[in-house]
């Protein structure tokens, strides 16, 4: 393997995906796929699956795990080295794609599940056996929709799209694992920059010198505030994306923040606004965004995730394409490089079929059953449109995740679009009932682990393409994450309704507050529908200027809070590339500041 300090410049520029030279070569024939990779990288899935469980329900926001997985990897690794012999980057990469798979699972989760609570549905001291196989089930049955549903995509999101779509979390991850390879001052840029972070994070969350957001009412004008979350990994995100995606996302965010919640409360401000039930002027900032921004946001992400799907078609029949002729045992499936191998187009099919016939089968795995006929070929249905909903918010996600990353990835709003649809056809079948909601709820609980879970193997796929991993390896490496702490997860989430229990005098669980909301908007009737149609209207807009749609609608839908570090984070690259003297310079600063920010 040639020596190489780093990641290559290619890695960062726009060059065809089949031009770059990953750091492992495509001939080379390192150790990847083994035991302890895949044992060490499933302690790391479940730890981290359950702290993220308890971030998402106390906040609203899980956030990415890959980078902190992949450093602990690396140090776990060297301690070990006595014992297991010395780790490969491709294994030490295994064992990450393996353990970031949790952070996912949680966030389909918790989105959701906490809503049964809130209804009433599920109560914690009546909690059994059958709710825990029941909810794991599900998140697993999401998670593996998610992989397979990836695996045909890989190729021309991240191979073809390679210096178009970032991907920060996957593009750090390799960072951190080629920094640890070197070894020497790349991966001291590594290093610091954690140091740095954890002294900020202790003075910061530790000792609580400072709040976690700072805030300026603007003078003259209704609701208006400028505010930032001053988060050291939030300003990381935003170098690794850079200038113009932070600039247009925080446009998106400033528009909702300092426009629409202004307009609003100057002419409502007295009145009552539906879906709200007090006056505008008696509602916080928070508030307003609970009842107004979201379905705007909601509206503006599913309309962008439209026009991303329908200018994907053409890479989706060339991907099935390429599958169809590697199912049939073409040239084209006898000379694919090792970098190159995806799960086969038949393993995906048979698995999604499988997945339709465990939910038509199965029937306390969707809540809205009979044992007549009519309750066979309901469950098929809802199998169906869990799988067709599914294979279009992976589309979505996986790209979404290419621009605005793992955390930032809007996995509720995309959730949120799936109850509406969902809603809307429970509704004209008359399945009103509680019941009929349960099943709505669980069914987008399948669709939004599937679309976190695409986000995810996306960024751990983007990894693995910089640095030379075997991408088929890599999939089924995700199939394993998801299996192994989908239990774990859910018994974390049971653990906390336990514990703490959900909504007032509980943790907050704002997510799955709004899931019901939108649910029984729809179902009894009272769904905001100008408000999405408002955030529909802003995504034609946008488009008409040539704007990417999806980071703008992003921006709509996530707080201004998260946004601001992102476009400072972006500002602060753009200022130290433009002061390099030189070509040469400017790519040694974008590296070092990459490793610095990951």
């Amino acid at each position: 393997m040639e020596e190489h300090k780093g990641l290559r410049p290619e890695a960062y520029e726009e060059i065809p995906g089949d031009d770059y030279q990953p750091y492992v070569p495509e001939e080379s024939r390192l150790i990847e796929f083994t035991w302890k990779g895949i044992i060490l990288g499933s302690i790391f899935g479940i730890a981290f699956g359950a702290a993220n469980a308890y971030l998402g329900l106390r906040v609203g926001l899980t956030i990415s795990t890959s980078i902190p997985i992949a450093v602990m990897t690396v140090a776990v690794f060297a301690m070990l080295r006595p014992i297991l012999g010395r780790a490969t980057i491709l294994e030490s990469n295994m064992a990450k794609t393996v353990g970031s798979a949790s952070s996912s699972l949680a966030s389909g989760i918790i989105f959701t599940i906490p809503a049964l609570f809130l209804w009433g549905i599920l109560k914690p001291e009546t909690l059994n056996w059958n709710h825990f196989i029941q909810i794991g089930a599900l998140a697993g049955i999401g998670g593996v929709l998610g992989v397979l549903f990836m695996a045909p995509l890989r190729r021309f999101l991240i191979n073809e799209e390679h210096g178009k779509l970032p991907y920060p979390e996957g593009t750090a991850s390799a960072e951190v694992l080629v920094a640890a390879e070197a070894g020497g001052t790349t991966a001291r840029n590594v290093f610091t920059g954690m140091a740095y972070a954890f002294v900020y994070s202790f003075f910061w969350k530790g000792l609580q010198l400072w709040s976690d957001k700072i805030a300026w009412r603007l003078p003259y004008v209704k609701k208006a505030e400028v505010s930032v979350e001053p988060s050291p990994a939030l300003l990381g995100v935003g170098y690794i994306l850079g200038f113009r995606i932070a600039t247009i996302m925080v446009l998106g965010a400033a528009l909702s923040y300092l426009i629409i919640m202004p307009i609003i409360a100057t002419v409502w401000g007295s009145q009552i606004l539906a879906p709200a039930s007090k006056p505008v002027d008696e509602l916080t900032l928070s508030e307003m965004r609970n009842y107004y921004i979201r379905y705007i946001g909601a509206g503006a992400v599913a309309t962008a995730g439209l026009i991303t799907l329908f200018r994907s078609i053409p890479t989706m029949v060339r991907s099935f394409q390429i599958g169809i002729s590697r199912l049939r045992g073409g040239v084209g499936a006898q000379t694919t490089k090792r970098t190159d191998s995806d799960l086969t187009l038949r393993t995906v099919l048979l698995g999604a079929a499988a997945v339709a016939v465990i939910l038509t089968a199965v029937p306390f795995l969707l809540e809205h059953v009979s044992i007549e006929w009519w309750g066979f070929l309901q469950r098929l249905l809802l199998a169906v449109l869990v799988v067709v909903f599914s294979f279009f918010f992976v589309t979505v996600s996986a790209r979404i995740v290419g621009l605005v990353g793992v955390t930032s990835n809007p996995t509720s709003g995309m959730i949120i679009g799936t109850l509406l649809c969902l809603s809307l056809l429970f509704l004209a079948f008359g399945w009103t009932d509680m019941t009929g909601k349960a099943t709505v709820l669980v069914m987008g609980t399948m669709v939004g682990v599937a679309a976190s879970i695409a986000g995810d193997t996306s960024q751990d796929l983007k990894t693995g393409f910089l640095l030379g991993a075997t991408p088929n390896k890599q999939q089924v490496g995700e199939i394993i994450g998801v299996v192994a702490t989908t239990f774990f997860v859910a018994a974390s989430v049971f653990l906390l309704a336990s514990q703490y229990g959900f909504g007032e005098g509980g943790l907050p669980a704002p997510q799955a507050n709004m899931m019901k909301l939108v649910i029984d908007g729809i179902i009894d009737q009272s769904i905001p529908w100008t408000l999405v149609l408002i955030g529909v209207g802003i995504t034609i807009v946008i488009e008409f200027f040539r704007v990417p749609s999806l980071a703008f609608a992003v921006g709509v839908y996530l707080p201004l809070s998260t946004m601001t570090p992102i476009f400072v984070g972006g500002l602060m690259r753009l200022i130290v590339e433009k002061r390099a003297e030189n070509k040469e310079l400017m790519r040694t600063r974008r590296e070092q500041g990459i490793l610095f920010g990951s």
